[in-house]
């Protein structure tokens, strides 16, 4: 199955790792791509400009929190 060049508003955050109401905080602040109107009423967003959005961003300088190690896994050593 191959996957879908466009994505609906819910489907579009959730592709991107956030909630709707931040995505579209971004797309009114030009920070996220702009939604694409596919038919009235209906905006999509395209999965390559998604892609490409997610691709530019900074590299996280945040270590995981340390409780996330797999090595522990809830057992005391």
């Amino acid at each position: 199955m191959t996957e879908p060049i466009a994505y609906a508003r819910t489907d579009a955050a959730q592709v991107a790792a956030l909630s709707v109401s931040t995505m579209e905080k971004l797309v009114r602040e030009r920070k996220f791509p702009a939604p694409r109107k596919a038919s009235d009423g209906r905006t999509v967003w395209l999965r390559r400009e998604i892609v490409e959005w997610a691709e530019a961003l900074p590299v996280s300088d945040l270590l995981p929190p340390p409780n996330t190690s797999r090595r522990s896994c809830g057992r005391r050593s």
